[in-house]
């Protein structure tokens, strides 16, 4: 009885596998009828190039002669060749002329001029005939002479006006209106080539992130084939692999497309030629000790310059509020005067005899009645300067506004950053696993694919966060007026 049992069980077993042995040959059958697959396309050399080196992307903008800029270079060359840096330069010289202009009234005024004369009617001998030189009239002899000749030299001196006086106030303020106006151009242009420094290395970043992604699903994707091959896996799976290949090497190429235009914005920003290519270098070490910044400093609004350059606009107009005051006071000048008078019946005899004559004096101005032009104009300044008083105002919200803004960034991305930092190496270990797991036949393909996706995602958000950090650091300094340039 028992040799019976153990008769049908061998028979069993042997049966069973003659059909497993004839299922399989059946698959392969099946799968030699289905179209032919492509060998695995050949991934190229995706070999990371790390920031902590040059960094150069092929069309990218690089430079035959090997030039690397780091930020504080790039900076530095936008202060020299900036267009709007340079047009503000020679607006302070602009300034510094004007007032050199309107302080020229101060210095003693000189000119000369001569009347030749022909008489058409004379006065009878020993009568006395007056002379206009410039704005003075001088007395001069007449001799009862046909033709005449006057030549005259005239000196005045201002000793008190008014507009001079305006001048002179103003002068500095003028001079200080156009450094501060520079000066903001500056903070702006470290702010924006800063932040298009950044947005470049984050694109070049990117790329040798998707350069490691690319080789490690091109791997992927050869094993995940060389397994269907083998009948280990179903045929979706070394497809799944495929897509997930092509959508990290589609977002190669995008992202080296991104660089060249970036490198663009870059030159425009320092006024770097068009003609000529250069690349950039920075120390990733030092990117991550340059993100930290001190929360806890208090917001100072004396520090921005836009309220600096407003407190100018202030004083000048001031001073204007101050010249339309005292603009009923009287201008006082001195000044001097020599004519000579050649006289003469004959005109070739004309220079024979000179009369010279000079005077000195003072000449006073006093405005009486100007159809209340000077009461009107201070009105007029007294409403402008509460204008400007409103306007400190406005402006004192909006720095709050942009402080409030700028903080809740920093320290939002900052915690962010961090929390993403951590998503990395999580996401590094589980792909590892997964990996691991797949290849051993414990978990489907599916789940390799979700855990490359989230390595992607987080590499890619980490690197996003590292950067926007950067930039709300950039504009947290720029809010509390501590760029320095």
């Amino acid at each position: 009885m028992l040799k019976k049992i153990i008769r049908q069980a061998t028979t069993r077993i042997l049966l069973l596998a003659a059909v497993w042995v004839c299922l399989t040959c059946y698959a392969n059958a099946q799968n030699s009828k289905t179209k032919s697959v492509a060998a695995p396309e050949v991934v190229p050399d995706t070999g990371k190039v790390s920031l902590l080196m040059p960094v150069t992307v092929k069309d990218t903008g690089k430079n035959n002669s090997g030039e690397y800029l780091t930020l504080q270079q790039c900076i530095d060359y936008a202060k020299q060749h900036q267009p709007a840096v340079n047009i503000l330069q020679i607006n302070i010289n602009i300034a510094q002329t004007t007032n050199l202009i309107n302080l020229s009234t101060a210095l003693p005024q000189i000119s000369a001029s001569g009347n030749l004369i022909h008489y058409l009617k004379q006065t009878s001998p020993g009568a006395t005939t007056t002379t206009t030189t410039g704005s003075t009239t001088a007395p001069a002899t007449s001799t009862g002479s046909t033709y005449g000749f006057t030549p005259g030299l005239a000196v005045s001196q201002a000793i008190f006006n008014p507009t001079l006086l305006y001048a002179y106030k103003s002068a500095p303020l003028y001079v200080q209106q156009a450094q501060q106006q520079s000066d903001s151009t500056k903070i702006f242009l470290v702010s924006a080539v800063s932040k298009s420094f950044y947005t470049l290395l984050l694109t070049l970043e990117q790329i040798n992130v998707l350069k490691d992604d690319t080789a490690q699903f091109g791997k992927s994707f050869r094993d995940a084939y060389h397994q269907y091959k083998g009948g280990i896996v179903d045929e979706t799976d070394y497809e799944q692999a495929e897509i997930t290949l092509n959508n990290t090497k589609a977002q190669l190429k995008q992202a080296n497309e991104n660089v060249v235009p970036q490198y663009a914005a870059l030159k425009q920003v320092m006024g770097y030629p068009t003609e000529k290519q250069f690349n950039v270098v920075f120390d990733t070490l030092e990117m991550m000790k340059s993100i930290h910044i001190d929360t806890l400093q208090q917001l100072q609004f004396e520090k921005r310059i836009e309220y600096q350059i407003l407190n100018t606009s202030k004083s000048l107009q001031d001073q204007q509020v101050n010249y339309y005051r005292y603009s009923f006071l009287p201008t006082l000048s001195a000044f001097y005067n020599y004519n000579l008078a050649y006289e003469n019946n004959r005109l070739p005899d004309l220079f024979n005899n000179a009369y010279p004559s000079s005077l000195v004096g003072l000449s006073i101005s006093v405005p009486i009645f100007t159809g209340f032009y000077r009461i009107n104009n201070l009105h007029k300044a007294k409403l402008q300067s509460q204008i400007l008083d409103w306007q400190q105002t406005d402006l004192k919200s909006q720095i709050n506004v942009e402080y409030t803004s700028a903080l809740a960034s920093y320290k939002g991305n900052y915690y962010n950053l961090q929390v993403l930092q951590q998503n990395v190496s999580l996401s590094r270990r589980v792909y590892f696993v997964v990996s691991l797991q797949y290849r051993q036949g414990i978990v489907p393909y599916l789940n390799v694919i979700t855990a490359e996706t989230n390595l992607i995602n987080s590499e890619i958000n980490y690197l996003n966060a590292l950067f926007q950090v950067l930039s709300n650091k950039i504009d947290l300094q720029k809010a509390m007026g501590n760029i320095t340039y």
